[in-house]
């Protein structure tokens, strides 16, 4: 007795129907119809696009172990629809195996930093392994990621402590050239200074003396009978109680001891003059 069975197929999806175990047709989107018993409905493929997350622990050349995450976006073939079905039982773990083969090859010629640099190569490499094999099977791989590459905790401390080394020497670096920069230019601001202070010493002492000399000449002229001398140990004798006055209107000056002599003038003008022979 032949009953008409009714069934639905999601868009992006195609159904598998048999007559007496053997393949008779693919079953399009939409309401379907199978006569039983002879004619059955025993799958259903997929057109979207799946992911696989794959896992792979290995070893890098400098014998770091570390587990790599690998992501395989694939999708059925419309044109082998045939093929995906029934040329493989489970396709995941081909999938998985071809990962493992391509990563566990690749990794042991790697060393642990250069991994970490080489991951779209290990992609590229992944994908063009999956794509020449799973062609065959109806499948088509969209893309493989590396999505991470995860070492031992103790590795990873470690190689923060190195890359925290790293980042602190070339900090006392920068630190200590700042410090030398600094000195440098405080050393050149003095001397500058300096340079600049005498030549202001100079100037106001060439002043001085300019002006000495213009008293001089201009007393001399104006007042008769006076000489050279005289009019030096006036000028000495009027320095010399501007100083005094000077002294004296300090605020901290409290006393003050004046060496006093008849002679003073002639005293201190000999001084004078005995220092500039001795220079």
């Amino acid at each position: 007795m032949c009953i008409p069975c009714c069934f639905t197929i999601s868009t992006a999806e195609v159904g598998v129907i048999e007559r007496c175990g053997k393949f008779n047709r693919m079953a399009q989107p939409g309401l379907g119809l199978v006569v039983c018993p002879y004619e059955q409905l025993v799958g259903r493929l997929s057109y979207r696009v799946q992911q696989l997350d794959v896992r792979v622990e290995s070893k890098t050349l400098d014998n770091v172990f570390l587990v790599a995450a690998v992501s395989v976006q694939y999708q059925v073939l419309r044109e082998k629809a045939y093929e995906a079905f029934y040329a493989l039982t489970n396709p995941h773990q081909q999938i998985t195996a071809h990962v493992y083969d391509v990563i566990r090859s690749e990794l042991p010629t790697l060393e642990l930093d250069a991994v970490f640099e080489a991951k779209e190569d290990l992609a590229l490499a992944v994908k063009s392994a999956l794509t020449e094999t799973m062609t065959n099977y109806g499948y088509q791989i969209m893309q493989t990621l590396i999505t991470d590459l995860d070492p031992d905790q103790r590795v990873k401390s470690a190689m923060n402590e190195i890359n925290s080394s790293k980042r602190l020497k070339f900090a006392i670096a920068e630190k200590a050239e700042g410090d030398k920069i600094l000195l440098v230019k405080s050393a050149e601001a003095e001397a500058e200074a300096k340079y600049l202070s005498g030549v202001g010493v100079a100037k106001q002492r060439k002043a001085i003396v300019d002006g000495l000399k213009a008293s001089i000449v201009g007393f001399s002229d104006n007042v008769t009978g006076t000489s050279h001398k005289d009019v030096m140990d006036l000028v000495l004798l009027t320095q010399y109680f501007d100083c005094i006055r000077d002294v004296g209107s300090s605020r901290n000056c409290k006393t003050i001891f004046v060496p006093a002599s008849k002679n003073m003038g002639d005293e201190m003008r000999n001084s004078l003059l005995q220092v500039h022979d001795v220079r």
